[in-house]
Parts: C-alpha cells; sequence; structure tokens
C-alpha cells in the first residue's frame, strides 16, 4: 500500500498472524514507536551483517549450492524488511508543497 499518508498509519515492521502488514495510528512518539524504531535499527543492522557474510560466501570457492541457496533466502528476507521499512519511511516523509512560483524538479 504504497502512498498511505501518516495520518492513515505506519507500516510496522513486522507483519500479523496471518502475514499482513501491521499499521500504528499515533503521533509517532509512543512506546510502540520507540519498539518499531529499535526493531527497524535492528533490521538495518543484520541486513549490514548479511552482506558482509555475502560477500565472504561469494568468494569462497567451496561454498556449496545448499549454502547459496540458504544465502539466498535469508537475503530475500531481508530484502522484504528492508523494502517494508523504506516504505514506511517513505510514507512518512512529509509532501512537497507547490506553489507554482517554480517549474516542479524533474528528470
Amino acid at each position: 500500500m504504497i502512498g498511505r499518508t501518516a495520518d492513515e498509519g505506519r507500516l510496522l515492521p513486522w507483519v500479523g498472524p496471518e502475514g499482513k502488514p501491521c499499521y500504528l495510528i499515533g503521533d509517532g512518539h509512543g512506546y510502540l514507536s520507540r519498539v518499531a524504531d529499535n526493531i527497524e535499527r535492528v533490521q538495518l543492522g543484520m541486513a549490514v551483517e548479511l552482506l558482509d557474510h555475502a560477500d565472504d560466501m561469494l568468494a569462497d570457492q567451496h561454498a556449496t549450492s545448499a549454502q547459496l541457496r540458504y544465502l539466498a533466502a535469508c537475503m530475500a528476507e531481508t530484502l522484504r524488511d528492508l523494502h517494508r521499512i523504506a516504505r514506511s519511511r517513505g510514507a512518512r516523509l512529509p509532501v512537497p508543497v507547490h506553489d507554482g512560483s517554480e517549474p516542479p524538479p524533474g528528470p
């Protein structure tokens, strides 16, 4: 659900029991917001560690296909986490206001 506004809720860095996204309604300063911030921080740190591990494993000429498949599965899970964080943070960015005095920035 790209394009949700902050008024509609913050996409949390975890999913519900059925794998559906979880949203938090609030001002972004409560206990659950801090828990979500901490989990995002942990997920980002784990992604860096996984990238380092992937570099090592891909350089290892003796890595087995099973090890590489497991690495790919871990990387896919991490990419899903990072995508969720990016969507959540992007949805909370302020919408730029264009007053008509200048052309909007473009490619």
